[in-house]
């Protein structure tokens, strides 16, 4: 079993146990439920593209940053020029938790995506009611059919989706009411980086549709070279939280890349 199988055999338990505890009429009635989602697709084409991540800990780098608060760090990327701010809400591999969105929905104006990993209705309701304006659609762990299905509901429910892939096999999965394409440079069974099969990969994307390229991105050569490619957006966070003050880095990278 790869890491990719053990998390959503564990993801399946968590939604089931979170169904127990808390009803959807309960996520309905939460306090972010009925607030006017925040489009990033529009923000990472009128701002520097990046989606900042808050991420803590990863299953292949194992703990990155768990000294620091998430509204410290992200008001930071915000403040320095990011398009829309990615937090993890896996706990068990990643670190993560509602609370880290809850704790900074009401003190930044971008988009927040729930970056975790999707594989049942509830998620959704989950998502809408913590403030998220964006889910990732992982197409690694569903098929086609259910894609589509999932991006309908986030469309009712105001939610964008990013749909991520990383195989040739996963472009079947693109469907035009996606929003944006997430093309993952790292291989999620394997967890090795291969820029230019992403590359390869958008270039068989629709021309129209916007392309983020995700992880494995190591520095500011890597950014640039993605952004001759033709990427719009790129969803970024260990680089930066791997560094005591990740916000500065951040500056520091804005100051420093091609926009």
């Amino acid at each position: 079993m790869n890491i990719l199988d053990k998390i959503i055999q564990a993801k399946k338990q968590e939604i089931s146990d979170s169904k127990s505890k808390i009803s959807l009429q309960q996520l309905k009635d939460s306090e972010f439920f009925n607030r006017k989602t925040v489009s990033l697709k529009e923000s990472i084409q009128s701002e520097s593209g990046i989606i900042a991540e808050f991420k803590r800990q990863s299953p292949s780098k194992g703990i990155i940053n768990d000294q620091i608060s998430p509204l410290e760090v992200v008001s930071a990327y915000e403040n320095f020029g990011a398009s829309g701010i990615s937090i993890l809400t896996d706990k068990e591999f990643f670190g993560g938790s509602f609370e880290d969105i809850l704790n900074v929905r009401n003190h930044i104006s971008i988009p927040i995506l729930r970056k975790d990993f999707m594989i049942d209705e509830y998620q959704f309701y989950e998502a809408k009611s913590i403030g998220a304006d964006v889910i990732l659609l992982i197409a690694a762990c569903l098929s086609p059919q259910i894609v589509q299905e999932f991006t309908q509901l986030a469309h009712e429910l105001g939610l964008e989706v990013l749909l991520e892939i990383h195989t040739e096999e996963e472009l079947k999965h693109f469907n035009s009411e996606i929003d944006l394409v997430g093309i993952n440079n790292r291989n999620l069974k394997d967890f090795k980086v291969d820029l230019q099969h992403s590359v390869n990969l958008k270039n068989q994307l629709p021309e129209d549709v916007l392309s983020v390229a995700e992880s494995g991105i190591y520095n500011i050569e890597d950014f640039n070279y993605l952004k001759e490619k033709g990427f719009d957006g790129f969803l970024m966070g260990e680089y930066f939280m791997k560094n005591e003050n990740p916000g500065n880095k951040f500056q520091e990278f804005i100051f420093n890349v091609t926009i």
